[in-house]
């Protein structure tokens, strides 16, 4: 779970550091700013085996913004505000959002969005898609918890596999998806907790999966 550490989730580039770097004329350098400090935040995010639920406290703005949709889910509070402002500041999104932004909610209202910089309230956002639900500022953290709990009584593999498989869909066709899931349910049917569920539904009884089938992160 992710979330901010005060009022707001995070507006992205430390303005005033992004000013020293242009006044050190580092913006002509081969690493762009956003490649330097943004991006490995993002890919670890992306690259996570285990989901990631972004809680949404405050405001997500730009860079900020990129977090949050660069994971698997996103809950809300009524206080969030949410906008792809880069274009304010004269620049494209650069931390992934032209990726995940049109992929979340369509192309068009992904353009209106990083084209204007118009903020969405926290209702706006979940009528777009934006988020999976909000709730009050008081129940954001036990929310996530609670999704976070659903998730994590299931065997790790599968939901490693799941989660694997959804992010790969993303460049796939139908039949490259497809064959994703086959080699993934290949794998899985040698583990113990396959043999375990299988064996609890036919007796009618709640698993008891094998943590050993659970790998570090």
């Amino acid at each position: 779970i992710i979330t901010g550490a005060g009022k707001q989730f995070c507006a992205g580039a430390d303005l005033v550091e992004f000013k020293r770097y242009l006044d050190e004329k580092h913006a002509d350098a081969q690493e762009p700013y956003n490649a330097r400090v943004l991006w490995p935040v993002t890919q670890k995010i992306v690259s996570s085996r285990l989901p990631v639920i972004a809680a949404i406290n405050g405001g997500a703005t730009a860079g900020g913004l990129d977090f949050a949709l660069a994971c698997d889910m996103r809950i809300a509070s009524t206080e969030a505000k949410l906008g792809e402002t880069y274009i304010k500041l004269g620049l494209n999104p650069g931390n992934g959002g032209t990726y995940f932004l049109p992929r979340l909610i369509g192309s068009g209202l992904a353009a209106e969005l990083a084209l204007t910089g118009d903020l969405v309230n926290a209702e706006r956002a979940l009528a777009l898609g934006l988020v999976n639900r909000v709730v009050e500022p008081d129940q954001l953290i036990s929310e996530a918890t609670a999704l976070a709990s659903r998730i994590a009584r299931w065997p790790r593999l599968a939901i490693e596999a799941t989660k694997q498989q959804l992010r790969q869909s993303w460049h796939m066709d139908l039949t490259g998806s497809m064959n994703a899931s086959f080699w993934g349910v290949a794998t899985l049917t040698y583990s113990d907790d396959l043999r375990e569920g299988v064996n609890a539904a036919l007796e009618k009884r709640a698993p008891q999966y094998n943590r050993k089938d659970r790998r570090s992160d």
